[in-house]
Order: C-alpha cells, then sequence, then structure tokens
C-alpha cells in the first residue's frame, strides 16, 4: 500500500497542492511582445548584414560605376535622426507617467518618419532625372534596394506607431501605452542605426 501511494505521489505539486516553480521566475520576467520584437530585430539585423556583404563583393567588379549621392540624403539622415529622438522623449515621458509628452513625442516622430520616407523618394526622383537607372549599372541597383528594403522597414513601423497612437485616442493613459511607445522606440533606434550604417558605406563608396 505504502508503495502504491510513492507511485501515485506529484513531485511537482508541493503539499499544498500549489505547482513547483521549475524554472526561475527571473527567466521570463520580459513581456512576450518585447521578446518577439528582439527576435524580429535580429533576423532584420543579418538580412541587412547579407545585403551589405553582397554590396561589398559585388563592388569590385570593373562594371561597379558609384553613383553621385544627392545632397537630400543628408538632410533625409538629420530628419531620421530627429525622428528616433522624438520616440525617445515618448518613451521618456511613457515611463514618468505624462500622457501629453507621449502624445508629442508620437506626433513628432511620426511626421518626421513620414518626411524622411518622402525625401527619399524625391532623392530617388532626383537620381533617376539624372540618368541613374536601375537597369544600367548594379550600383544604381543596389541603392534603390538597400533603400527601398529600409524604406519599407520604416513603413512597417509606422503600422506600429499608428496602433499606439490609436490606443491614446481612446483614452489609455501613459502606463497602458507604456509598451507600445517601448517597442517603437527600440525600433526606431535600430532602424536609424542600419540607415546610419548603409549611408556611411554608400559615402565610403
Amino acid at each position: 500500500m505504502n508503495i502504491f501511494r510513492q507511485m501515485m505521489v506529484k513531485p511537482w505539486l508541493t503539499e499544498q497542492g500549489a505547482v513547483v516553480e521549475l524554472l526561475d521566475e527571473r527567466t521570463f520576467s520580459q513581456p512576450t511582445p518585447k521578446i518577439g520584437l528582439r527576435l524580429f530585430l535580429i533576423v532584420v539585423a543579418v538580412f541587412f548584414s547579407l545585403m551589405l556583404s553582397a554590396y561589398i563583393e559585388r563592388k569590385v567588379f570593373s562594371d561597379w560605376n558609384s553613383l553621385s549621392l544627392p545632397w537630400l540624403l543628408w538632410l533625409n539622415t538629420a530628419i531620421l535622426i530627429a525622428s528616433s529622438m522624438a520616440m525617445h522623449y515618448a518613451l521618456v515621458n511613457a515611463r514618468r507617467g505624462q500622457i501629453d509628452g507621449v502624445k508629442t513625442g508620437l506626433s513628432a516622430g511620426g511626421v518626421l518618419t513620414f518626411a524622411f520616407l518622402v525625401g527619399q523618394l524625391l532623392a530617388w526622383r532626383e537620381l533617376v532625372a539624372t540618368g541613374y537607372y536601375v537597369s544600367l549599372d548594379p550600383a544604381n541597383a543596389f541603392f534603390y534596394m538597400l533603400t527601398g528594403v529600409h524604406g519599407v522597414h520604416l513603413i512597417g513601423g509606422l503600422v506600429a506607431w499608428w496602433r499606439t497612437m490609436a490606443k491614446i485616442r481612446r483614452g489609455q493613459d501613459a502606463v497602458q501605452v507604456r509598451l507600445s511607445v517601448d517597442l517603437c522606440a527600440v525600433y526606431w533606434h535600430f532602424l536609424l542605426l542600419i540607415w546610419l550604417v548603409l549611408f556611411a558605406l554608400m559615402l565610403l563608396t
């Protein structure tokens, strides 16, 4: 009988019937959206690294003719830096519980991001007007591809930004939107870093 009782004992339960903590609580202390974003950023970082590797390897061939970068790209870079700073401002205010500051930061960050995307399109238009077509040179093709893919990722970020703004319009306070603002800020900082790397590499080549 005692043997039967021992076989029926469930070691993962305490004497009071509570579940035993098999893992340290700190192991999964991060919210799931944060973990998901980090995994996504790792994938994006690998993707851009592969494209940059292809860029560096391709430019050594004789048919590579570096294009003249439009001056507008310098202005666009400053705009993207400002948008990232605005997102950080929104995050700081979210942590302080100041919803007005969150609204200001998010609004400025979104408007500046739209301005950056418009500026990129204008830079493309300027290049096309001066004869830098995609099919004429591999350097042109890489430029349009790299800047285009970066722009697509920014558009994806604007979807999250819009959803966060919608939460604020529904009356959620700074505490309730803090996680969403945090995710937006991290994503904007990451895309700013990617753009700075891309822009610096194009300037050097």
